[in-house]
């Protein structure tokens, strides 16, 4: 079984590693060493379960049960087979592999020697106890990863179950949907944590509004879901109780405005849906408003954020678009600070506006640029005095 204190990997989405690294060190986690896409920690029981919890930008959290050099397919069935399986699970649960190779030394595809690493964790049970557990691809209790790069395997057990940027939370998407976890670590980014008043100005199904809501809120992201750890042999209730309830009492009502516009009324329906079934509809307002008709006069500091609609979803030239967006935020949104995420390399250029931090993002498969706007009051003013 896993010692006191053991290994753990939170993966997570390019260019969130420095982000999720923050989170980790936050909640108390040893000795981090960043990875691709990944962070590397150290950790006991009771931090599995916490990281699992509370981590805003991360994928899924394994742990590493074993690694070993192989040869070929031989050694690769037979060091599967040796873990003891036993100790993880059951013969009444399911399963499910998912397998990564980046290696000359096995020649079959990676869904083959999924196959034969579920065959030696068959056998290791059928010879034991004279039955098996079974696969499961769509639920499984407990699901496995094995990586295999060049001569070296490593088989990592996935404490999360489903991929922790499912919240519960989400209803209704519109089209290409903003992953949660992107959408946290935009917010992350962007240096939001609840004390300044916030707008989205071009919502979509609410995503950005609900993940600032559960960090002004001290929302845990994972409290309306389960893991796949709490199927593990050595799960402890108790203990995951006492920290998810230690978690719950940290929870507070946020004191800054959160405020979400868009011009289509079908889209504000579902980020409605989805607020609510968040429940956070008494911290969250909806308007319908054309971000080019709006302006800011406020004197409380306000930060923006946003995902302009783009590709299939931005029928206009993206020229045209950006410029009318660098024109509003410029006019009427002086003294203010936005971020904008956009994969349009050359239509962002025609915002006008000088571009501070810039941070490479994928929302899918989508290369974009995570961008910052500072505007600073009275720019036009001098602009127009040295012109």
């Amino acid at each position: 079984m896993m010692s006191d204190d053991f290994v753990m990997v939170a993966t997570t989405l390019y260019g969130l590693e420095n982000v999720l690294a923050g989170e980790l060190k936050e909640l108390g986690a040893r000795d981090l060493k960043l990875r691709n896409r990944a962070v590397e920690f150290r950790g006991d029981k009771g931090f599995l379960y916490k990281a699992n919890l509370m981590l805003r930008t991360a994928l899924r959290v394994l742990v590493p049960i074993s690694g070993f050099d192989i040869r070929g397919e031989r050694d690769y069935y037979r060091s599967i087979k040796a873990i003891p399986w036993d100790q993880y699970f059951f013969t009444g649960q399911t399963f499910s592999i998912k397998t990564v190779a980046h290696t000359r030394v096995l020649t079959s595809n990676s869904h083959y020697l999924a196959l034969k690493a579920k065959d030696a964790i068959v056998d290791f049970f059928r010879e034991r106890y004279g039955k098996r557990p079974s696969i499961d691809t769509k639920n499984p209790d407990i699901r496995i990863q094995v990586y295999i790069q060049d001569k070296h395997c490593r088989v990592l057990l996935d404490s999360s179950g489903e991929a922790l940027f499912k919240r519960g939370y989400r209803r209704q998407a519109n089209q290409a949907p903003l992953n949660e976890v992107l959408g946290a670590g935009m917010l992350k980014i962007a240096g939001y944590d609840g004390s300044t008043d916030l707008l989205d100005p071009m919502c979509g199904s609410g995503t950005l509004l609900i993940e600032a809501a559960m960090i002004a809120a001290r929302i845990p992201p994972g409290l309306a879901r389960g893991f796949g750890f709490e199927h593990w042999q050595n799960f402890d209730e108790d203990l995951f109780h006492k920290i998810k309830d230690s978690q719950m009492a940290k929870i507070r009502d946020p004191q800054h405005e959160i405020t979400g516009y868009d011009i289509d009324a079908g889209t504000l329906r579902k980020a409605k849906m989805n607020i609510a079934a968040a429940h956070l509809e008494d911290f969250i307002r909806l308007e319908k408003k054309d971000f080019f008709t709006t302006g800011y006069k406020g004197d409380e500091p306000l930060l923006l954020v946003f995902n302009p609609p783009y590709g299939e979803r931005l029928p206009v030239d993206a020229p045209v678009f950006y410029k009318k967006t660098g024109d509003t935020l410029k006019r009427n949104y002086q003294g203010t600070k936005a971020w904008i995420i956009t994969p349009e390399q050359k239509g962002v250029k025609h915002t006008g506006l000088h571009a501070g931090k810039k941070v490479k993002l994928y929302n899918g498969s989508l290369e974009c640029r995570f961008i910052q706007y500072e505007l600073y009051e009275g720019s036009r003013k001098k602009k127009k005095n040295n012109e």
